[in-house]
């Protein structure tokens, strides 16, 4: 067996720095790592923060986002993207521009807009931009309860409000959207897949905890898994299994006992 046949799939993630190591560029490749994917990245802000707060958010031009991107493409057979913290309505549409024209064969939307701990990360400029170019280009849409309630503008209570905002999100371009069940409370966790097939509920009981990056690495899991060959339905099942996994083994550093995923 040649070397060439032993490279991993690349997978390739556009999102923010973390300086604690928990969320973001960081999460994404410690999940990339742990699926045996290559992972390459395009950093579209550098943010100072821990797992208590954001102390401040620097976003990059959106031409040297877009520079990245193209540099990764130019040298790597990029199976899979996942965005993530896109900052400004500017890199917003520079990413979308670059979708387009690099047509990945997957892409996962993560719409990350508010920090574990509460700290706006995406202003209302960009999360118009976000549902006009990006969302409509997406395979899979990961939104949990907070960003698919300000996307759509209105609150989700019951069953039949998350199938309307499932219906929602496919009409607006996005191939399947999972929609994260961290935010609800219960004794299960429940997440809710739509796609052309219809609904799929993924439950797993909820643990005693928070845990910082619990968005970034489940998307990234499923960016990973496409990367891989699996199917939507099945990498998304695959993500959600890697995730309980990674809850259960979390150690916590900070000192309000918030969980850091061991991947």
């Amino acid at each position: 067996m040649s070397t060439l046949s032993r490279l991993p799939p690349v997978a390739l993630s556009i999102a923010g720095s973390d300086s604690g190591g928990g969320a973001g560029i960081q999460a994404d490749l410690k999940t990339f790592q742990a699926f045996s994917v290559h992972g390459t990245t395009a950093i579209t802000a550098i943010t100072a923060q821990n797992t208590r707060e954001v102390k401040a958010i620097h976003a990059l031009p959106a031409k040297h986002v877009q520079q990245q991107i193209q540099a990764v493409f130019e040298d790597f057979p990029v199976k899979a993207v996942k965005t993530g913290m896109l900052a400004n309505a500017r890199i917003t549409r520079q990413v979308a521009q670059a979708m387009r024209h690099q047509q990945p064969e997957w892409l996962v939307v993560d719409p990350v807009m508010v920090a574990t701990r509460g700290a706006r990360l995406l202003d209302d400029s960009a999360v118009h931009a976000l549902k006009e170019t990006l969302i409509p280009l997406a395979d899979v849409l990961t939104p949990n309860l907070i960003e698919a309630e300000a996307l759509l503008g209105h609150p989700l209570r019951s069953a039949s409000d998350f199938d309307a905002a499932g219906a929602a999100f496919r009409a607006l371009g996005a191939c399947a959207v999972l929609i994260k069940g961290g935010h609800q409370h219960g004794k299960e966790v429940v997440d809710r897949w739509y796609d052309a097939r219809g609904r799929l509920n993924i439950r797993h009981p909820r643990l005693p905890y928070e845990a910082h990056g619990s968005g970034c690495t489940l998307a990234a899991a499923i960016t990973a898994a496409l990367a891989k060959g699996f199917t939507p339905r099945a990498a998304v099942r695959r993500a959600s299994r890697y995730l309980h996994k990674s809850f259960t083994r979390s150690y916590s550093l900070d000192q309000n006992t918030l969980a850091i995923l061991r991947h």
